[in-house]
């Protein structure tokens, strides 16, 4: 058999460059136009191919090495003592300088070369996003001819691995658990855990664990919609009316879904590129049961006044604790209301609600000095605590989105809200 040398081709005025991958391993046999190494400029990657069939007899390159034309990649054997045509440079040469030329940001990364693997085959642009992710390409099954890899497929190994990560932890906390007996340090009573609470958990580790949660936390001044609110009286009785904060905060966060789609949207697979922006305006409400916590949905918000808001949020959360509300009322929602305000408490950070996009927390509204027209005057502020996905909506949206649900709390806005 005859020996082989296989070099760095032309690749231009680039010198230098570094080898950030190398694709084969000592007696691996290749055929012509396998992928041998991977080289970086400042501008971008590239593979560099085989020209020869025949079987690796020394490897002369490593990860790191900085190369430049006619440096020496490996020695090959020749098979049948048939040495293959050089691939001339309209071919390889002038697509490697052509690609190394394309400007890109790229993340340089390492490779154990100590280390025998199985070689994948995929793309450069590929095997960068998989560096980026920091994903070794060879350990990810390839769903394509002859077990090509392609950039769903490292979306799919991250996945996994993320989900095993997951079940790893979760079993390691179960031996921590059950390392000690809790009887051990002192008397305890073992109850069920409520049904309620077992059938949301599931819910909430889905969001938590899939939805990239940001809050924008503010504060909305309510001063002339609480004097408007106390004042409303009945025009047969007289009497006040018992309409609680809640109602106006319903109807103000429609109004605001009406200028803000966005937040009136599902997606449920991102990688489709589609996503659901509803033209209705369901608000979820966030009630607390000895059952545990119940979202039931009020239909249609935007065409209800605040009379009818009221009555059907005490009918909701009446339905909720006694467990009359049928299933389908928890489902088919635009965005979530969880008030603490009837408890206490300022801001905090609500879980979304999937398959919705937002939630809104809302705490307890306490009178403030606010400096306001040159002067400190006393004003009735809300904390508002605004969860978004960070994959639909981004930061400037969501404090616009706030903005306007301020106004729409605000005095320019209490008396419309009441219609």
């Amino acid at each position: 058999m005859s020996e082989i040398e296989i070099k760095v081709p032309n690749i231009g005025d680039f010198k230098d460059v570094e080898v950030i991958e190398v694709l084969v391993s000592e007696g691996q046999t290749l055929k012509k136009n396998d992928p041998l190494i991977t080289i970086e400029s400042d501008k971008s990657s590239v593979e560099i191919p085989s020209n020869f069939n025949g079987k690796i007899k020394t490897l002369k390159i490593k990860v790191g090495d900085k190369v430049s034309e006619g440096d020496l990649i490996l020695t090959l054997e020749g098979i049948n003592e048939v040495r293959e045509k050089v691939i001339k440079e309209p071919v390889i040469e002038k697509e490697i300088k052509k690609t190394l030329k394309i400007k890109q940001e790229v993340q340089k990364t390492s490779t154990d070369q100590n280390k025998v693997f199985k070689i994948s085959s995929a793309s450069p642009k590929v095997r960068k996003f998989a560096r980026e992710l920091g994903v070794d390409i060879n350990q990810v099954t390839g769903s394509e001819r002859k077990g090509r890899v392609i950039e769903s497929d490292v979306k799919l190994f991250v996945a996994s691995k993320s989900s095993n990560l997951i079940n790893n932890e979760n079993k390691s906390n179960e031996k921590i658990k059950q390392e000690y007996s809790h009887s051990e340090f002192g008397e305890v009573e073992i109850k069920d855990i409520p049904r309620v609470k077992k059938l949301s958990s599931k819910y909430l580790m889905n969001s938590w664990t899939n939805i990239p949660h940001v809050t924008n936390h503010d504060e909305a001044d309510i001063t002339e919609l609480e004097e408007f609110r106390t004042s409303l009286t009945d025009i047969y009785t007289g009497e006040k009316k018992k309409i609680t904060p809640l109602a106006f905060i319903v109807k103000a966060l429609a109004a605001s879904l009406k200028k803000f789609p966005n937040f009136n949207s599902s997606i449920d697979d991102i990688d489709s590129g589609k996503m659901t922006i509803k033209k209705y305006y369901h608000i979820g409400i966030a009630v607390d049961t000895p059952h545990g916590l119940m979202v039931p949905k009020l239909r249609n918000a935007d065409n209800k006044n605040i009379n009818l808001i009221s009555s059907e949020l005490k009918n909701l959360s009446d339905q909720c604790r006694n467990l009359k509300i049928d299933k389908k009322e928890l489902f088919g929602g635009s965005m979530t209301i969880t008030s603490l305000g009837g408890i206490g408490g300022s801001f905090f950070t609500p879980i979304i609600n999937f398959p919705e996009v937002a939630i809104l927390g809302v705490g307890r509204s306490e009178k403030k000095q606010i400096f306001l027209d040159g002067k400190f005057v006393t004003r009735t502020m809300l904390p508002l605590s605004l969860s978004y996905d960070h994959r639909i909506i981004d930061g400037a949206e969501a404090a616009r989105f706030n903005n306007e649900l301020k106004e729409n709390l605000g005095k320019n806005f209490a008396y419309k809200l009441a219609v």
